[in-house]
């Protein structure tokens, strides 16, 4: 089933494509300088009803025409294992449909599904494989995290990729928050554009509840006090609370360490950030609730 956050996820290619540079070096794929990006038909259906589509395809034309080549994009939230005959299918319909080399991009936001999508897949009977799947991938681990201002600001797609891309980690606040302040010095169809984006990238995330509360309210006279500003600050702290002590919960409830409900209810209302981050670090080695509290109580 097709999803939001999915959908997100690829089209942030179709429609920023200068975002092909960084990604391109984070991948050590060469790119050219100077190349043109064309948004190719998706569907891969052939005459037989049976119906393929690729999530995007992008048509990548430096100066020098013989060197084009097309970029098919797919989100991918978990394994599957079908997809690997998916994949070999798209990159050989895209040859012979347009005449150029494909390549195959993989769009994962979490480590676990990026390390399975990175293959190689190889196809063919045992003893003899036949064919090999190499995608590209882009995950947690290799789309660096942006947590500065200024950096978000020089380039607010790849910035905005990035907390899409790290939406599930511990860091996740601190991305977004320098994206939130990179947008109050844009103009507001950039503003509505990557913030309603984003929205739809974190799909089921306590980064998007921490994304809507930074949203809420913008100010225009940064650094001059005024009571939108304060409310403005008081509504990034509780954001950042809210999206720290969600993650606490979740690292103690995967480690399964038993919480009475006051305990729970202790985290969830904490919004002291420096405790909250001692807590977590706790969370990742404590064998019991009181572990956790020790200093505290």
């Amino acid at each position: 089933m097709v999803t939001a956050n999915h959908e997100a996820s690829h089209r942030i290619f179709q429609e920023r494509p200068e975002l092909l540079a960084p990604v391109f070096r984070i991948l050590g794929v060469p790119l050219p300088e100077e190349v043109s990006v064309e948004v190719l038909s998706p569907d891969a259906t052939e005459i037989r009803p049976l119906e393929r589509r690729v999530d995007s395809v992008l048509r990548i034309q430096p100066r020098d025409s013989s060197k084009s080549f097309l970029l098919a994009i797919e989100a991918q939230g978990r394994r599957d294992s079908d997809k690997a005959v998916s994949w070999a299918y798209y990159l050989a319909f895209l040859k012979a449909k347009y005449g150029h080399p494909a390549l195959l991009l993989v769009v994962c936001q979490d480590k676990a599904t990026a390390e399975w999508a990175a293959g190689p897949f190889k196809l063919g009977p045992e003893g003899w494989k036949a064919l090999s799947v190499h995608p590209l991938v882009l995950g947690p681990g290799n789309v660096p995290p942006i947590i500065d201002e200024e950096e978000a600001a020089q380039n607010l797609a790849m910035a905005t990729f990035s907390a899409m891309t790290h939406g599930r980690d511990q860091d996740a606040p601190a991305i977004l928050d320098a994206l939130a302040r990179a947008l109050g010095t844009v103009d507001e169809e950039s503003v509505a554009y990557y913030s309603e984006l984003l929205e739809i990238g974190l799909g089921e995330t306590p980064a998007r509840e921490t994304w809507r509360n930074l949203m809420t309210i913008r100010t225009y006279f940064p650094g001059r006090g005024t009571l939108i500003e304060e409310t403005l600050l008081k509504g990034e702290a509780k954001g950042r609370a809210a999206a720290s002590s969600a993650m606490v919960l979740r690292v103690l409830d995967h480690r399964e360490i038993f919480m009475p409900e006051a305990a729970r209810e202790r985290i969830t209302s904490c919004t002291d950030l420096d405790v909250l981050e001692r807590w977590m670090d706790r969370a990742l080695t404590a064998s019991t609730i009181d572990e956790v509290f020790a200093e505290e109580s």
